[in-house]
């Protein structure tokens, strides 16, 4: 599925193989970059779950960088 979150566009998926981790890419950004989250084995994010956590994500880039920041 692709999430759009202030502005910025991510894909998300389930890993193949492992169901319980999300895998984050995001499309919009400067660099081919993103996030995973795993959690417990019948780990099932919500919408509203995925968005925070994009947003928590997101509050972390140095935008000179367009990666975490240090």
């Amino acid at each position: 599925m692709t999430l759009t979150v202030d502005g910025q566009e991510f894909r998300v998926r389930v890993r193949v193989g492992e169901p319980r981790t999300y895998d984050f890419d995001w499309l919009t950004g400067p660099h081919e970059y993103g996030f995973a989250l795993s959690g417990p084995r019948d780990l099932v994010l919500s919408h509203a779950e995925m968005t925070q956590a994009i947003r928590d994500f997101l509050a972390q880039i140095d935008p000179a960088t367009g990666y975490l920041a240090d």
